[in-house]
Parts: structure tokens; C-alpha cells; sequence
């Protein structure tokens, strides 16, 4: 019995687990055409919150879809352009928008990149002005075996050194 009941259920598990988001509904352009512009520049402005790196203008996700309707609708009630955006990050939070306001909670997003800069400049100015490490001389001894190598070298010719002057 528990066999036959799994193998029932397997197509509807199957085919919940391929089930896709329904396609957006059809976009419907508003009738004012200045209109129409302002809220395909908004379209470009807000990040659609499914793909995360695709704009809602260009994004086939039903959010985006919702999302630019909603828009077309404030945008036909009066609103402007800065209400509109308000309204989104209401929502959705600073993240809807590809440049977020500059605020105290997001001064990271905004400067962070900057003062790990500043800070990685720091650290190689601090690096640099260091002393180098003096060398320790060499004993009496060492003067003398560096002498005698030095004096060898140039009595000994590489064997593969080559002279411009082989031929070869």
C-alpha cells in the first residue's frame, strides 16, 4: 500500500518541482507618452528584486512585471518621480534602487571602497618608511673566502658561456 501511494505521488512531486513562475503579465503602456518616458527611465533605475542584477526594465521575472505596473500606476495617479522611488525603498528597502541615497546606513556602500583605499595607502606608506635591515659584516674570515672566490671566478671560464665570437 505505502508502495502504491509513493508511486502516485511521484508525478505530482515531479511536476511540482518543474513548475516555473508564471510569465509576467503583458506590459501596458500608459496613453501619455511623457508619461510613458518618465516610467521607462524609472524602469531603468530599479533593481528587480528576483534576478538582483538586472534592472526591471530588462528583467522577465512576474515581480519586475508587478513592479513596473505599479509604477505606470503612481506615475498616472500624479505621483513624481521621487515619490515613486520613496515608495520602493518603502517596500523593498534601499536595495531596489541601483544607486542608493547617501545616508547613515549606507555610508558603507557609499564610501567603503574609498577608505579601504585610503587604508591600503596607509599601509604601504607605513611599509615603505620603515629602515631597511642593515646587513651584519662579515668576520675577517668570510672577507678573505669572498676574495679568494672572487679571484677564481675570473680565472675560470663558464663552460656554458658562449663568446659572440664562436661562430657557432
Amino acid at each position: 500500500m505505502k508502495r502504491l501511494a509513493i508511486l502516485l505521488a511521484a508525478p505530482l512531486v515531479a511536476l511540482m518541482l518543474t513548475a516555473a513562475e508564471p510569465p509576467a503579465a503583458p506590459d501596458r503602456p500608459l496613453a501619455d507618452a511623457t508619461q510613458e518616458a518618465r516610467a521607462q527611465d524609472l524602469f531603468k533605475d530599479v533593481r528587480c528584486v528576483v534576478c538582483q542584477h538586472e534592472a526591471i526594465a530588462d528583467s522577465p521575472a512576474g515581480v519586475a512585471g508587478d513592479m513596473r505596473r505599479l509604477i505606470r500606476e503612481e506615475i498616472a495617479a500624479g505621483a513624481s518621480d521621487q515619490a515613486v522611488r520613496d515608495d520602493l525603498v518603502r517596500r523593498f528597502g534601499d536595495y531596489v534602487l541601483f544607486t542608493p541615497p547617501v545616508r547613515a546606513g549606507t555610508w558603507l556602500l557609499w564610501f567603503g571602497p574609498c577608505a579601504l583605499l585610503l587604508l591600503a595607502a596607509a599601509v604601504l606608506a607605513l611599509r615603505a618608511r620603515r629602515r631597511p635591515v642593515e646587513a651584519v659584516p662579515l668576520t675577517p674570515e668570510e672577507e678573505r673566502q669572498l676574495d679568494e672566490v672572487l679571484r677564481n671566478e675570473k680565472l675560470r671560464r663558464d663552460p656554458d658561456a658562449t663568446s659572440p665570437h664562436d661562430g657557432r
